[in-house]
């Protein structure tokens, strides 16, 4: 009986530590932006850039897992000045857009919202540049709406399947298991790795100072953010799949950007299979980079939308 009387104080302890932080966290990063309905779900988006900008394709930045849109605006901003009009969108579920729920998950799901986003916006064509897990929800958006895209500048993106080890435990966390642990343990757990998980990240370049705070890093600890990121995690197995039969087809110019130390989403199984597979692409291997390249290597970003719009121009 004392056992179970521990075991239920240290659950509801955590739960309420999981509550309160929560809330801290929100306080702490308000929405930059504003917000855009898609599909009856609220979706978050920045808009930057001046009014001539506002002549060519803007671009639209779609960041990675574990991130929100403050991850690539902090990367990217500066760079592009306001040569260009840039948008920055929180995926769905992630940052300060919502979503219905697992189904949300999808690359598909989240490349419908993405059009529905630029019809809102005004705005009938667009470069994406994306990172990581956006890479696979951009390649799907430009498979899906051709005619929408101009062009894809793709950051360490993810594009087979074999993406992460942690895709399988992903996929089971983004269950009724993951439900309660996401509501106790793992805001905790979380907040005590978070610095040292994103410094593991940016290997072997050194993480940006004060990227956590500056990048809102902590808002995907929030619960539903962390049920979100585990299920689009756990989706890409059989999406990635079904998806590079696709490539072949994929008419949008498009410009990869990979690192060849990065261990997260190695060159060899990603990047260099979809040069292979699409004429359309071309990549970059950039020698001594890791995954966070949008950082690390933001002036080699910029040059390659440039590149991009110039072919469009």
């Amino acid at each position: 009986m004392t056992a179970l009387v521990i075991i239920v104080a240290v659950v509801g302890a955590a739960a309420v530590i999981t509550f309160v932080g929560s809330r801290l966290i929100e306080r702490a990063h308000q929405p930059r932006g504003r917000f855009v309905d898609a599909g009856g779900f609220r979706q978050h988006v920045v808009e930057m850039g001046t009014q001539e900008a506002h002549q060519a394709p803007p671009v639209v930045a779609l960041h990675g897992a574990s991130a929100n849109l403050e991850d690539l605006h902090l990367a990217l901003a500066e760079h592009f000045g306001g040569r260009r009009r840039v948008i920055y969108i929180d995926r769905p579920g992630q940052g300060f857009s919502a979503r219905p729920g697992k189904q949300g998950a999808s690359p598909a799901y989240q490349a419908a919202v993405l059009r529905d986003i630029l019809d809102h916006l005004g705005t009938e064509r667009a470069i994406l540049v994306a990172h990581s897990w956006g890479g696979a929800l951009a390649l799907t958006f430009a498979l899906d709406f051709p005619k929408r895209t101009a062009g894809l500048v793709l950051i360490a993106p993810v594009t087979h399947p074999g993406v992460w080890q942690r895709t399988k435990y992903s996929a089971v966390l983004a269950g009724p298991i993951g439900w309660l642990y996401s509501r106790t343990f793992a805001f905790p757990l979380g907040a005590m790795l978070m610095r040292p998980g994103s410094r593991a990240a940016f290997l072997p370049q050194t993480m940006p100072e004060h990227y956590v705070r500056r990048s809102a890093a902590m808002l995907v600890l929030r619960p539903p953010s962390l049920m979100a990121n585990w299920a689009d995690v756990g989706c890409l197995e059989k999406f990635l799949g079904r998806q590079a039969e696709r490539y072949a087809t994929l008419s949008a110019p498009t410009i990869v950007l990979a690192g060849d130390t990065d261990s997260l989403v190695p060159s060899d199984r990603h990047g260099r299979k979809l040069a292979a597979a699409a004429p359309s692409v071309k990549i970059i291997l950039l020698p001594g980079f890791g995954h966070m390249l949008h950082h690390a290597a933001a002036a080699r970003i910029v040059e390659a939308v440039d590149e991009i719009a110039g072919a469009r121009e």
